[in-house]
């Protein structure tokens, strides 16, 4: 039986960090559609039946400053979020109507996971048997193509392949013009595409033209409106790009279709040390239109293909974790795959660019990047090296400083070089990265036996896991991945990493034929693992449980990093020191899940599912995992599934939209096995 998530946001349009749209609301009626970062980009749908208006999204008046009383929403009767897909479901006037976002971000094919196009589909059909006249209606605004709404935009139309294309663009075009967090694109070409069909009308008009389909049912304007005149301010009453389709009668037992496509062409996507690199659809010089034709050709074979993928995850997730944990899940695949760009460097090789959204901007951080891995270890291993690519070539270039690995290689979308920390000692995560991207190797490599990579960049590997024989088993004061709880010396999670970086380069030693160099490695890990047990291990009052920190007593973390020892069979931790980690975990259980530390109630979902996954049984899984589905059912922060919130009051701490949640798919990775 399926259960009900209320989400705490509804993913819509989910391509990249920059062309990402929600709900962030219970229903799609009680608010405008909203950019990732909370800033207005608005989808309005309406819908006439037998002459009465009806909304079904977002609201007619942009402006809270004028009166107006809005339709009727219709009642939305049924949400479901499936991997590729959100459904809607609304009944009104004797009519059900069905509205269907889907974004197929299939991993087996990345340039249709590059593709930015998004499909937009309608179903209705009679709910009482009798017949009903409808028409409905759907704009987009100018917001979806500026930082700000009082950015102007300029418009115009296309004729493609016998298809309707309506085309909005800021009026200044500067690509690549900043960088940022809470930041919004604004350059390049946002796009509707419809059908050829004389029951389809496109056109652009100011946003007052909802109200004259209220009135009428129809979108031609009388002639003295005043013109529309370019350029023209986003904002309120400004440009929309309008589709109208008349359903005609309605009857029996007959369902009518139509759907349209968004898509968003940004010319170039990333300033890749100073190269400015376009999306990885372009790669073979392919055009926008025919970007745009392939998606309409395809249209029924990649909505077959999502709803066959959907299932199969689906059960998947339900046999390793659950209902609850399919849910989490569903709600995690957009998000993870959409904070990221995938575009190809000048030599044609992958680069998968990640965001850290709603922290600092920073453009494929290694820390972001590791807790991610697990679905893509599933999915698509490529991606994986697409993440690292950058990391090392930043590594082995003169321009980076240290001995351990960086933290990241700029800010989103300018990936010219470390701005975090302004490349200061203090600022960096020296066990952190190097462990990081140690375990990502040996994961990727086995996940499908491509060694070339590793090869290419043995010479950082080894002097990483050097790094951390050295610096690695009993930190000095040092910034983590949870840098938010600030630095910490003797930190005995971090020295588990350690541990595992240096267990992974023993492993891509073995993997490369190098036997003697894995030995050495190997021993090393297993000496590191002895002391880690002995230094981090505190027998008290209230039980056996490992430290926060070497040498302070009454303290505890969770030891998330101890599931690469499971995963990759190293058998260098005990199983009964594992199995007492997961009772303390239970132990110390909040209300939405077990705190990150003994310092906050705070938490991570990422690191939460990392730890549950350590356990022997089932009912113990589910038990540490099934507080984080009532956070987001229940959560009053009505954004992207944040993944740093408190485990007391439900409330987000901070975070949003980041791709860390593809680490939520862990469990399945430890179920079925890395290369299966």
């Amino acid at each position: 039986m399926k259960t009900t998530l209320r989400p705490p946001a509804v993913p819509l349009i989910t391509i990249d960090p920059y062309f990402s749209v929600w709900s962030m609301a219970d229903r799609l009626t009680d608010d405008f559609t909203r950019h990732w970062t909370g800033k207005r980009q608005a989808l309005t749908g309406l819908i006439h039946i037998d002459g009465v208006p009806w909304r079904f999204a977002g609201l007619v008046e942009p402006s809270a400053e004028q009166y107006y009383t809005e339709p009727e929403a219709m009642a939305q009767t049924g949400l479901e979020v499936t991997p590729l897909s959100t459904r809607y479901q609304f009944e009104a006037g004797g009519i059900a109507l069905d509205v269907t976002f889907t974004s197929p971000l299939l991993p087996d094919d990345l340039e249709l996971l590059s593709r930015p196009a998004s499909y937009v589909s309608f179903q209705v059909r009679s709910l009482d048997g009798q017949a009903h006249r409808v028409k409905l209606y759907v704009d987009v605004t100018g917001e979806w193509c500026v930082n700000v709404s009082d950015q102007e935009v300029v418009w115009g139309q296309q004729e493609w392949d016998g298809r309707t294309v309506l085309q909005m663009s800021h009026a200044e075009q500067h690509v690549l013009n900043a960088s940022g967090d809470d930041h919004r694109i604004d350059w390049g070409t946002f796009m509707l595409a419809a059908n050829p069909s004389p029951n389809v009308q496109t056109s652009v008009h100011r946003a007052e033209v909802r109200k004259h389909f209220v009135r009428t049912g129809g979108i031609q304007q009388n002639e003295h409106a005043a013109p529309l005149n370019q350029p023209h301010k986003a904002r309120d009453n400004g440009p929309v790009m309008a589709w109208v389709w008349d359903c005609g009668e309605v009857a029996g037992s007959a369902q009518s279709s139509e759907w349209f496509v968004l898509a968003y062409d940004d010319v170039y996507a990333i300033e890749y040390f100073g190269e400015k690199l376009e999306a990885y659809w372009k790669k073979d010089g392919k055009t926008t239109q025919a970007m745009l034709a392939d998606a309409f050709n395809q249209y029924n074979e990649l909505l077959d293909r999502s709803a066959a993928f959907d299932e199969q995850l689906r059960a998947e997730a339900v046999q390793a974790g659950g209902e609850k944990y399919a849910d989490i899940l569903a709600m995690s695949y957009r998000q993870a795959i959409a904070s990221h760009k995938l575009v190809n460097d000048t030599e044609g090789q992958v680069l998968f660019m990640s965001k850290e959204c709603f922290s600092n901007g920073c453009i494929a951080t290694v820390d972001v990047s590791y807790p991610s891995i697990p679905l893509f270890l599933l999915v698509q291993p490529e991606l994986i090296r697409g993440m690292m690519r950058p990391i090392f070539r930043y590594a082995s270039s003169d321009a980076w400083p240290f001995e351990f690995a960086p933290h990241d290689v700029g800010q989103y979308p300018l990936a010219n070089g470390q701005v975090y920390g302004e490349n200061k000692l203090e600022a960096q995560m020296p066990v952190e990265e190097c462990g990081n991207m140690l375990v990502m190797a040996a994961a990727v490599a086995k996940a499908d036996g491509n060694l070339q990579l590793v090869k290419e960049n043995d010479t950082l590997l080894s002097r990483w896991a050097d790094y951390l024989i050295e610096h690695g088993l009993d930190p000095a004061n040092q910034l983590c991945t949870d840098d938010f709880a600030g630095h910490l010396a003797r930190n005995v999670n971090l020295s588990a990493k350690a541990v595992m970086g240096v267990a992974s380069y023993s492993l891509l030693c073995e993997l490369l034929g190098d036997s003697s160099k894995a030995a050495h490695y190997r021993k090393a890990a297993e000496e590191m693992a002895n002391s880690w047990t002995e230094m981090a291990v505190e027998q008290g009052g209230e039980g056996s449980h490992t430290r926060l920190a070497f040498g302070q007593d009454g303290t505890w973390s969770l030891k998330y990093n101890l599931l690469w020892d499971q995963i990759f069979g190293t058998q260098l931790f005990d199983e009964a020191l594992l199995r007492r980690e997961v009772a303390w975990y239970l132990e110390k259980q909040e209300r939405y899940g077990t705190p990150l530390d003994n310092r906050e109630t705070y938490t991570k979902s990422d690191w939460l599912v990392w730890a549950a996954s350590l356990a022997e049984k089932r009912e113990d899984f589910l038990s540490l995992v099934e507080p984080l589905w009532d956070f987001m059912n229940e959560t009053s922060d009505r954004v992207p599934f944040s993944d740093w919130y408190d485990t007391r009051s439900g409330r987000q701490i901070g975070f949003q939209h980041r791709s860390v949640v593809g680490g939520l798919f862990v469990k399945l990775l430890k179920d079925r096995g890395l290369g299966q």
